[in-house]
């Protein structure tokens, strides 16, 4: 099903049929459990490494017990799953700190499984961490309800920005980053991303005709770190305004970005070209679907006639950890391709923030 449940500090939706069924769940006690799921945190650090309780709730059950989310001052994120004293525990060390450090925190649980996952992603460097959750237990719908629609019953962090719960485990890296309408160049014209395939042919920004490997898509919550970003015409060569995701990065070149930066051209994550006016964060539902195209090479693709990277793996076929919890774990490895590096330097938050402000300037 997916997504089922989501809390930000001043809205919580939840609905067993899924968030936009609109089946209204919210007055009713439910039960069943969730067998399978994620949590997902979108957060920043402490810039003051104080211990942080990302989320916390009691289990509400005859059984109790608690399942909290927790940020040490040592530097690791902690999972305490409490089932009537049978716990189930995990670390996961990080590095990181101060205010610029956005994080999404990813608990997934499967009960047929032999384990479960403990993930943290740094958003501005895209590393992610994970770590083995012994065989999690299964979580009451009643309680994902209570969790995301009455603050009284959760302990949740000032900076957090939102937390969602799905009924499946869901995927983490390689994620999609272009809304289904965003059109993309063909040799046949443009064609909106959500209606190419493998085996489909797309245009690259020098004019080389390349097959689609796969067309990969991704229901995430446009909450946070995952709102989407409207891109306006006439701005960054477009014809036309395009939603993209966050994540999504541009081929950004000229003379500028020689001079300041040494070279041809560079890769700008969506999020930092955000100012109010070329661009700014979209509205609409509560999830978004994002979608791309795998192409036997890392390349610039021509959406709306702005240049954007097509989806970028690195060596993820050769990490089978890795693929196993990517949108891409049903494909053979020996299909992938490497990516050995990416087409064009990618700026860091400064150097993408610096060029946006002398660019507008």
């Amino acid at each position: 099903m997916g997504w089922i449940g989501i809390a930000t500090h001043e809205i919580g939706r939840f609905d067993p049929a899924g968030l936009g069924a609109h089946r209204g769940a919210a007055a009713q006690s439910l039960t069943g459990n969730a067998e399978a799921g994620t949590i997902l945190i979108d957060t920043y650090l402490s810039p003051d490494a104080r211990p942080q309780t990302l989320i916390g709730f009691a289990r509400a059950g005859d059984a109790g017990g608690m399942l909290s989310l927790k940020v040490v001052p040592t530097g690791g994120i902690v999972l305490i799953d409490d089932l009537g004293g049978d716990v189930r525990h995990a670390a996961l060390n990080h590095d990181l700190d101060g205010r610029s450090d956005q994080v999404r925190v990813r608990y997934s649980w499967d009960s047929s499984a032999p384990n479960g996952t403990l993930t943290l992603k740094h958003l501005s460097s895209g590393t992610i961490r994970r770590a083995p959750v012994p065989t999690g237990h299964p979580i009451a719908l009643e309680d994902l309800r209570m969790l995301t629609r009455f603050p009284a019953h959760r302990i949740m962090d000032p900076d957090v920005g939102f937390v969602a719960v799905s009924d499946e485990v869901e995927p983490i890296g390689a994620m999609p980053g272009l809304t289904g309408a965003v059109p993309i160049a063909t040799p046949r014209g443009d064609v909106p991303v959500a209606r190419l395939k493998r085996g489909d042919t797309v245009l690259t920004a020098t004019g080389d005709v390349v097959p689609i490997l796969r067309a990969v898509r991704q229901t995430v919550p446009a909450f946070g770190s995952l709102r989407p970003v409207r891109l306006r015409a006439p701005f960054f060569g477009l014809r036309h305004d395009i939603v993209i995701a966050p994540h999504q990065r541009l081929v950004i070149g000229g003379s500028e970005v020689e001079y300041m930066f040494g070279t041809e051209a560079a890769l700008v994550p969506a999020r930092h070209l955000v100012n109010g006016s070329s661009a700014y964060h979209g509205t609409g539902p509560d999830l978004v679907t994002y979608h791309h195209l795998l192409l036997p090479e890392h390349q610039a693709i021509i959406a709306a006639g702005c240049p954007v990277e097509s989806l970028y793996i690195g060596r993820l076929r050769r990490d089978r950890e890795a693929l196993a919890a990517s949108p891409l774990a049903k494909l053979d490895p020996s299909r992938l391709p490497e990516h050995a590096r990416p087409i064009w330097p990618v700026l860091k938050p400064f150097e993408a923030r610096t060029l946006a402000m002398h660019r507008a300037a």
